[in-house]
């Protein structure tokens, strides 16, 4: 939703009455894109990617179409040059009709998501300051890198005392540390004001798991525990991994170097109900 502020008011701005973005079939990021539209009375257009494993009628899917989104889904394999084809014919499409389309990248990870994740790492350096904070990890689940390029730019321009570390859910930890360069290079680009600062990224991918939306038991474990104990609830595709990466992290002795750790809680409860059988198993 952070991303999202920026992205939807630049779509307003810019005289665009549709949001077009694309993921997994069951995307938070498209879930949060088909309610964000349906808010400000925009239309919305998902590319979802199945590899027709996925219950598709639960969780994010069901609320995407409750919340009005029009969608098209293509095979996981070819995924890369289906969604290239399908977004130019989409954003012809919508041009040819006189109603231009924001093009909107997975996760909403790019030059202008990256914004609402600055502005979040302006937020925790006010609240680790009225806490007296001296140093503080930022932990979170990177999966597309916008979150984490926003909040590693948040806190190399204002200088506060945070680590920020991602913990890969995906490929490995030089992919994402090249994608947040990237990102910010690219708002650098895009945005004259943003100061020449070099970001230096910290990705873990030790927690990635077989691949993408897959996960081992012991995360499944992991979000059984948790919730019984604390009442929080992960996911199995995002923050479940990187909680269980955090959690050895610790008790290797990664984090001794500063005084409290954050974890930023992306999301992806709706999810869940895709992965019924497996969390079942996990409770019993």
């Amino acid at each position: 939703m952070r991303k999202l502020e920026f992205i939807a008011a630049h779509a307003i701005k810019s005289g665009c009455r549709t949001l077009v973005t694309c993921g997994g079939v069951q995307s938070n990021h498209c879930r949060a894109t088909a309610l964000v539209a349906a808010q400000l009375g925009l239309g919305c257009h998902l590319v979802l990617r199945s590899d027709g494993s996925e219950y598709l009628n639960t969780g994010n899917f069901l609320l995407d179409q409750i919340a009005g989104a029009t969608y098209e889904v293509l095979p996981a394999k070819g995924w890369v040059s289906a969604l290239q084809a399908a977004y130019q014919r989409i954003e012809k499409t919508y041009r040819d009709a006189g109603e231009p389309a924001l093009m909107i990248p997975t996760g909403g990870s790019d030059s202008l998501g990256i914004w609402g994740y600055i502005a979040a790492a302006e937020e925790i350096g006010r609240d680790i300051a009225s806490n007296q904070i001296d140093r503080a990890a930022v932990v979170l689940a990177t999966g597309s890198a916008g979150t984490q390029a926003g909040l590693t730019a948040g806190v190399a321009m204002a200088g506060l005392p945070l680590d920020v570390v991602g913990y890969a859910v995906c490929d490995d930890a030089r992919w994402f540390n090249d994608k947040v360069s990237e990102d910010w290079l690219a708002a650098q680009r895009r945005w004259s004001q943003l100061p020449a600062v070099a970001l230096k990224p910290v990705t873990r991918d030790h927690s990635a798991g077989p691949a993408y939306g897959v996960a081992p038991p012991e995360v499944y474990r992991l979000i059984v525990e948790l919730t019984r104990l604390e009442g929080v609830v992960l996911d199995p595709v995002y923050t479940g991994k990187a909680f269980l990466g955090l959690l050895k992290d610790i008790r290797e002795g990664y984090f001794d170097r500063v005084d409290d750790i954050i974890f930023v809680h992306t999301g992806g409860v709706f999810g869940l109900f895709a992965h019924e059988h497996s969390l079942v198993e996990a409770a019993s």
